[in-house]
């Protein structure tokens, strides 16, 4: 009994790597941000990679004609056969935890990350343009393609998305959290995807990351702000001098 314990926590991920509700995008963006970006957006249980479409390069770049007008991309995975059913039932979802086809949802955004999916549900983590490149090799090389090019099952679950097929298949061991830890580590990033199997185990080492570039940009402004507060040169002797008058 023990090995089905987690079953009810599993199928729980599945459900919420398929229904990933996002809010209504402004159509007025704020201005591109020029460092390359990886974007970690997390969607209650599932996790989302995004770049903007200034920082993708070909061949994945591609997928850009698809959505004129978007300034953003982000790329989720999940179980093939679950997230184009219509109707999600719980044989469904049993037989999405065995290993089976998967899927990429990719989803355009006009808007800031920030404003479509809140602030608090947005991490930023800042590579080198080589690093999100080979990020972005990665994701390319997990649609599955036709001819080159990647295979497009029609529209997703909202406006601004599309479902591409997927190499990698979907099952208990390899989830859509899994497959974005994979993404991070490609680019270099000290994260790892064993086992990570849910958004909050992910979301845990994004942040510590996040943390610890903020704390190695406070310690290089440091120095400089210990400087700034010292007196200006002349300071101390034109009090000297004062006083000497008196």
């Amino acid at each position: 009994m023990k090995r089905f314990a987690f079953l009810p926590f599993l199928l729980l991920l599945l459900q919420a790597c398929s229904s990933i509700p996002q809010r209504p995008a402004d159509a007025v963006a704020n201005r591109a941000d020029p460092r390359t970006i990886i974007y970690v957006a997390r969607r209650g249980w599932h996790i989302d990679i995004g770049f903007s479409m200034l920082d993708i390069p070909a061949p994945l770049a591609s997928l850009s004609a698809q959505f004129v007008g978007s300034r953003y991309l982000f790329f989720g995975f999940g179980d093939r056969h679950y997230l184009v059913a219509r109707n999600k039932i719980f044989p469904g979802l049993l037989a999405a935890l065995w290993p089976g086809a998967g899927m990429v949802l990719v989803t355009a955004l006009a808007a800031a990350p920030e404003e479509a999916f809140g602030s608090e549900h947005i991490i930023r983590l800042k590579v080198s343009a080589a690093e999100a490149q080979a990020a972005q090799a990665f994701v390319w090389d997990s649609l599955l393609k036709e001819n080159g090019l990647p295979t497009l099952y029609g529209n997703g679950p909202y406006a601004g998305s599309l479902f591409v097929g997927a190499v990698p298949k979907y099952s208990a061991v390899h989830t859509c959290n899994t497959w974005a830890a994979e993404v991070l580590r490609e680019a270099g990033l000290p994260v790892h995807s064993r086992g990570v199997l849910f958004a909050s185990q992910l979301w845990s080492q994004t942040r510590r990351i996040e943390d610890a570039a903020t704390a190695r940009i406070s310690d290089r402004v440091a120095p400089f702000a210990a400087v700034t507060s010292l007196q200006a040169p002349g300071a101390g002797l034109d009090h000297e001098l004062s006083n000497m008058r008196r």
